[in-house]
């Protein structure tokens, strides 16, 4: 029995920086924080490597979670600068808001770089790409748009 999406996964070179970010912006808080080495075999064997280390933090508001992973082994490859939303695998994911227009420019004075002003998708839908401070696009989007 399929119950849902329980998170999405990030990779990151900061864990704390990217946990602030979304604890500051965003109102996640830490579910669990977690640090592995090498002689964890349950990671090896469910990451697929021969070596393994690092920190895993899951973050959460109400239903949702963030699982923020930071490696030391295996060493992640180099970033793909300004990752595109046509690029192959994740490309984004998309929190829910209201009055977006109010999120939009309360997450702007935060910090958060946008792609674009707000952009209507339909009549009752409006949206907005933005970014976090590593890079993966971040979907802002409000379904009751008067």
């Amino acid at each position: 029995m399929i119950l849902g999406i329980h998170h999405t996964a990030l990779s990151t070179r900061d864990a704390d920086r990217l946990v602030r970010f979304y604890h500051e912006l965003f109102g996640f808080a830490v579910e669990f924080d977690f640090p592995w080495d090498e002689s964890n075999e349950a990671f090896r064997k469910s990451h697929a490597v021969r070596e393994s280390a690092g920190r895993v933090v899951m973050i959460r508001r109400d239903a949702s979670r963030l699982e923020i992973f930071e490696y030391r082994k295996p060493a992640p490859r180099p970033d793909i600068p300004a990752r595109a939303n046509a690029d192959l695998g994740i490309a984004h994911f998309s929190i829910e808001v209201r009055e977006i227009a109010k999120e939009y420019e309360r997450l702007l004075a935060g910090g958060m770089k946008f792609q674009s002003g707000l952009v209507v998708q339909t009549p009752t839908i409006q949206m907005a790409y933005g970014r976090d401070p590593d890079g993966n696009i971040i979907e802002l989007i409000d379904f009751n748009v008067d």
